[in-house]
């Protein structure tokens, strides 16, 4: 699945919209503004998901050739999800998820420009 593939697919999803998260691509959650799919910086390998970090722990382990992480993303709620994964209807339904788990947070905070 290739960027402009997922992020049609998140698109498609209600209430969502394009944005962008530390200045890349993202779609978010149109009501609380919360980012759940952004570009990130393996932008040539990978996307990235925002996901509980025990959902993501265990993506990692059930299937580490779609899901990692580098340790940029260690600890975090992210999880890289690689463009030549086999499973592109899995990947579907972890966007989804991403979705839901977003939408579920409170609005997000506004950051201030240095």
């Amino acid at each position: 699945m290739t960027w402009e593939e997922a992020a049609a697919f998140a698109l498609s999803l209600p209430g969502t919209e394009t944005g962008t998260t530390y200045g890349m691509p993202a779609v978010k959650v149109a009501a609380n503004g919360r980012a759940f799919l952004s570009r990130g910086h393996e932008a040539d390998t990978s996307f990235v998901l925002s996901l509980a970090e025990d959902r993501v722990e265990l993506l990692k382990v059930t299937d580490p050739d779609s899901f990692w992480q580098t340790a940029h993303y260690e600890g975090w709620p992210a999880v890289l999800v690689r463009y030549d994964c086999a499973d592109d209807d899995r990947v579907r339904e972890v966007i989804a998820e991403a979705r839901d788990w977003a939408a579920a947070r409170p609005k997000a905070r506004t950051r201030r420009q240095t």
